[in-house]
């Protein structure tokens, strides 16, 4: 099985371009991901993961994706290879995004919110204003 999950800040905004052959759009940029332990007297170190969106979710993250910003990606990992003029062998690895994310909590005075006004009020997982719990007795676990 070959399945990335990732969280991080965009180092750049995402970059566009279009395929020769078909006209697909391809969204590249790179996320800065923390690294889960720091040793001790040190600095949290981070890696920088190289992602690629293709067609509508390129679209999406060349539209509302901006640099700083922290955003989810799930997708697999692929390699590539190529040569180049020189007839230099060139290898990369990146991760295929099937999925994206806002990861960034909503700014204090920030009324802008891009999901809100491109998907509507209810965002995924929203139970609703209706949905409350008044005690722990009323939870099923």
């Amino acid at each position: 099985m070959n399945k990335v999950i990732l969280m991080g800040r965009l180092t750049r905004d995402p970059e566009v371009r279009y395929t020769q052959t078909n006209n697909t759009l391809v969204a590249s940029f790179s996320l800065a991901v923390n690294r889960r332990f720091a040793r001790q007297g040190e600095e949290r170190q981070a890696d920088f993961i190289n992602i690629v969106a293709w067609s509508k979710l390129g679209e999406f993250c060349s539209k509302y994706f901006k640099k700083g910003q922290q955003v989810g990606v799930i997708g697999r990992i692929q390699t590539r290879t190529w040569d180049d003029d020189q007839g230099t062998k060139h290898y990369i690895t990146e991760v295929v995004a099937e999925e994206a994310y806002f990861a960034d909590s909503k700014r204090e005075g920030d009324s802008s919110n891009a999901f809100e006004n491109t998907f509507g009020s209810t965002a995924p997982g929203n139970m609703g204003a209706d949905f409350e719990v008044s005690s722990s007795d009323d939870l099923p676990f």
